[in-house]
């Protein structure tokens, strides 16, 4: 009797669970990863996780065909230079342009109080809010009114002739002492007198000069915004001013105390 060949089975694989079991962790954390980057939108944050998916799905494992990723072949630098970056180098290149239009404006008009002796009657500083134009109220006007010197005029026009090429706010603000006006003045108190001053300094810039008034806001702040002591003669007459601000941001901005 022939004896008959024994057939052993293939050997089975017991750990073939395990492919499976990987390639859904897997899955499960890509999801939760996208989960998350969707919480927010965020550009960079998105370009993350674009070059993390396409690093993970283009590995030769990779379970999508050909290693395409996801995304597809997504370029992460033009994601970024399409998102905020490009915007914050035209801000910052916009910023720095101001500011040296600011510094050049201060330089000249330093030099023309300096040629014109009117270091006594008119300065200029940088402060963090812009250039700040101070201008004494006796050389701008008579005591206790609003109506500009002829004296005046010569450095109005200076400053107007410097003004169109600035991209930005100018703000006329007039200034007084504690002292309260004479009986028979046109003006009810101070708060009058510094806001008509300073709405005649707008209008020369306006009306005689020809500047845009969309450039200019103007204010009176009375007695409220002192420089020096008001209980002497020479801290009050630093108190009674016009200052021309060139703002170096946009706006109506109030000066600090």
């Amino acid at each position: 009797m022939a004896r008959k060949n024994k057939k052993h089975g293939a050997h089975e694989n017991h750990e073939r669970w395990l492919i499976t079991y990987a390639d859904l962790i897997t899955l499960l954390l890509i999801f939760f990863v996208i989960m998350y980057a969707m919480s927010k939108i965020d550009v960079d944050k998105y370009s993350v996780l674009a070059q993390a998916l396409n690093m993970t799905f283009q590995k030769a494992d990779s379970p999508l065909p050909q290693g395409e990723g996801v995304l597809g072949r997504v370029n992460v630098a033009k994601s970024k230079e399409e998102g905020n970056k490009p915007k914050s180098d035209q801000a910052e290149k916009e910023k720095r342009e101001k500011e040296e239009q600011l510094q050049n404006l201060l330089q000249k008009v330093q030099e023309y109080i300096q040629q014109e002796n009117l270091s006594s009657q008119v300065s200029a500083t940088n402060t963090p809010r812009g250039v700040a134009v101070t201008l004494n109220d006796l050389f701008l006007f008579d005591l206790g009114r609003a109506d500009l010197k002829q004296a005046s005029y010569p450095i109005l026009n200076k400053l107007a002739s410097l003004f169109p090429t600035l991209n930005t706010t100018i703000s006329i603000e007039g200034h007084t002492d504690n002292l309260p006006l004479s009986t028979g003045s046109v003006y009810k108190d101070n708060w009058g007198l510094s806001n008509e001053r300073s709405l005649s300094v707008l209008r020369y810039f306006i009306y005689n000069a020809g500047l845009d008034p969309k450039k200019f806001i103007s204010t009176g702040y009375a007695d409220t915004r002192p420089v020096a002591d008001n209980n002497t003669a020479e801290g009050r007459s630093k108190n009674r001013r016009v200052e021309i601000v060139v703002l170096r941001e946009d706006g109506k901005s109030t000066p600090s105390n």
